[in-house]
């Protein structure tokens, strides 16, 4: 840290990931967005290009000890990625694995014997409760390849027998003390036979990642499928014996391969290489760790980064017609003026909305941010009574209190409370005295609250409930919603039409899916609601099953006909878009109209396809989304992005008349399914008459 620094790259032309120190430390290996791995000697400064991927980018890679072999993963076509062995001095490539398991996490064994990774070689398929369908979860073990055809598997059966000894008289002789010199470690690599010499470790089936090899032991980190949290694992070669080390979040050991650092629980500690479950008992003193920090200069690394991200990840690398660097010249004025870190935030989302394109986002970083005291709710609407000054309580929301993210409050068992009761006091503070009574549940979310209330606007005779009031009323809301169209697309169809809404393409979406779309199996039809859905990435999943057509009929004895496959929708369908219906909001209409499952109804969707992933590392801590995943139609032309999906019948919902309750893009679905049913509605057949197999 005392010398100049010496620059030993230049011409930069793309965005460099991790690099390496060769453990002689005389080059230096990355991998980049142009799907390069390359090494560099940092005493010529030439570098040299290991691969070039054509499918993604090589992200995983590692040197050996003696620092001649580099071995990496390579992503493939069939999205399973091979390892692969680089010799640094011959500048050959030797194929490690095959394509037909996915192989990662490559790692040598510090001694140079062999080399580890990770593969996913094992299937044992777990079933849905919901369908007939499967899933893997846990597939990968970790094994292991000799590198020399010599050299003999670590699990080779050992013999038990012995030899005796004969035993000498002789009188021993003082022992010579000779210093011994450490012998550096030698990858020896007989690439024939590679692929023939894997070995798989004796541990089960799970998910592991970081692997470091400490001679014969393996560190790692394991999670299976049941685990909540992960924990590392020691692995002896020579005892063949796994040890579980407990739960962390990572560790990393030290190149003299004797210390480890660990992180636990938002702490770290320096510990002795385990042989046994980690105990931490001195954890590293971070709170003296400061830094100065020259505001501008920073925000003006940031300004220049999140342009240069930009520049290299966007999807299209003409950005969209927009001269990139005049752009930059534009607001870089700005960003030197800004005089707080929402001020830069601001400018980098007005110079990155240049290129006109939905998902980028920009945010976070270091600023001060005031604590937020949260205000209890009650899960229901209170409006006064303007001659007693009390609150009536006009509507309680309806939730599901098993679950405690649709937990209403005035509605739990033992809850005394109805519709058109009177709020008299809370914690003993009249209500008639209130300009606003949420004053009194400031700070109250999950704490009990002592709530006085009568059938009438007065304190005679009033009764008190406890109720615990919540964080905030919004996924009541959404509930009570649901059920309301639910219950009027029945009342409008007699029974006949499902409703199913599904707010966003993510995991919560997927559940509100399933929730209720399973129930509602066995309807003649099916309204699909994507109106304000959030984005996400499960369409392709939804759109498979809303694709299914039934190929036979179950039948059993005393039971109902069924289709074959079960979780099928066998009459018409339609489907209710808006102008909040974002990203993978988008790409679901354009998928349901794809594959001619009905009728779009509503207003044209956002507009916004090109998805994101996350953020790379600014200096503050902030946030940058770059778009970088594109979407054409299958005969090559560019959609959605900018344009959204136009619906097939134009309904612009009043905003007074839904704000009554009054929806008119639903009613609108009702008379379209409902008039598709007089066609298209379809029965099973009944049992015919059994057959005679009598001879």
């Amino acid at each position: 840290g005392t010398g100049k620094p010496v620059q030993i790259t230049t011409e930069a032309d793309t965005y460099k990931y991790q690099i390496y120190w060769s453990p002689d430390s005389k080059k230096i290996l990355w991998g980049d967005k142009l799907l390069g791995l390359n090494y560099l000697d940092v005493a010529t400064k030439k570098t040299v290009e290991v691969a070039r991927g054509k499918w993604w980018e090589i992200r995983d890679y590692t040197w050996s000890p003696d620092s001649n072999w580099i071995a990496y993963a390579m992503p493939e076509h069939n999205n399973m990625a091979k390892v692969y062995l680089y010799d640094c001095k011959n500048k050959k490539t030797y194929e490690v694995t095959e394509g037909w398991y996915n192989s990662y996490a490559p790692a040598f064994h510090s001694g140079g014997k062999y080399l580890f990774f990770v593969s996913d070689r094992d299937f044992n398929p777990i079933y849905s409760r919901t369908e007939w369908n499967h899933a893997y979860l846990s597939m990968a073990r970790i094994y292991l390849v000799t590198l020399s055809k010599d050299l003999k598997s670590p699990f080779e059966p050992k013999s038990d027998e012995v030899s005796l000894k004969e035993e000498k008289t002789e009188k021993p002789t003082p022992e010579k003390k000779e210093k011994k010199e450490e012998k550096k470690p030698e990858s020896k690599v007989d690439p024939e036979g590679l692929k023939h010499r894997i070995i798989s470790l004796p541990i089960e089936v799970a998910n592991y990642r970081s692997l470091t090899s400490v001679g014969d032991k393996i560190y790692y980190m394991k999670r299976g499928d049941r685990d909540r949290r992960a924990s590392l694992k020691m692995y002896d070669l020579e005892k063949q014996k796994e040890t579980d080390l407990g739960q962390i979040n990572g560790y990393e050991i030290s190149a003299d391969q004797k210390k480890m650092l660990v992180s636990q629980d938002r702490s770290f500690a320096i510990i002795d290489l385990p042989q046994a479950a980690i105990k931490i008992k001195d954890k590293l003193d971070l709170s003296r760790m400061e830094v100065k920090v020259d505001l501008r200069k920073e925000w003006n690394q940031i300004f220049e980064e999140s342009w240069r991200q930009m520049k290299y990840f966007f999807y299209d690398p003409f950005m969209h017609g927009v001269d990139w660097e005049q752009i930059r010249l534009r607001y870089q004025p700005l960003a030197e003026a800004v005089q707080h870190r929402a001020d830069l935030t601001y400018i980098i989302g007005e110079m990155i909305g240049e290129l006109n394109v939905g998902h980028t986002y920009v945010g976070g970083g270091d600023f001060p941010q005031p604590k937020r005291i949260h205000v209890g709710q009650l899960g229901a609407v209170l409006n006064r009574d303007e001659s007693t000054g009390y609150y009536k309580i006009t509507r309680i929301l309806e939730g599901e209190n098993w679950n405690r993210r649709l937990r209403s409050p005035l509605t739990e068992v033992g809850v005394d409370v109805k519709e058109g009761d009177y709020l008299i006091a809370i914690q003993g503070q009249s209500t008639n005295t209130m300009t606003n009574p949420f004053e009194s549940l400031l700070n109250t979310v999950d704490k009990q609250v002592a709530l006085r209330v009568n059938s009438e606007p007065k304190e005679e005779a009033s009764r008190e409930v406890t109720v615990i009031p919540i964080r905030d009323e919004l996924s009541l809301y959404y509930h009570n919603w649901v059920r309301s169209n639910t219950k009027k697309v029945t009342e409008a169809t007699q029974g006949k039409v499902g409703y199913v809404h599904i707010p966003d393409m993510s995991p919560a979406g997927l559940n509100e899916f399933v929730k209720q779309y399973y129930p509602q199996l066995r309807k003649k039809a099916l309204i699909i609601d994507v109106r304000g859905n959030g984005g996400g990435s499960v369409s392709p999943m939804l759109i498979e099953r809303l694709r299914r057509e039934i190929a036979m009929v179950g039948v059993a004895r005393n039971t109902l006909p069924t289709p074959d496959p079960d979780a099928v929708m066998l009459g018409p369908k339609v489907c209710l878009i808006d102008e909040f219906s974002a990203s993978d909001g988008d790409i679901f209409p354009y998928r349901f109209r794809k594959h001619k499952l009905g009728k779009l109804i509503g207003k044209r969707t956002w507009g916004g396809v090109v998805g994101i992933r996350g953020s790379l590392p600014l200096l503050d801590g902030g946030y940058l989304y770059k778009p970088e995943f594109a979407t054409l139609s299958v005969d090559g032309k560019w959609i959605i992005e900018g344009i959204g999906v136009e619906p097939d019948i134009y309904v612009e919902n009043d905003p007074a008349k839904e704000f009554a309750g009054i929806d008119e893009q639903l009613n609108k679905a009702i008379e379209v399914i409902l008039e598709e049913l007089k066609t298209q509605e379809k029965e099973l057949p009944k049992t015919p008459p059994y057959p005679k197999k009598k001879k």
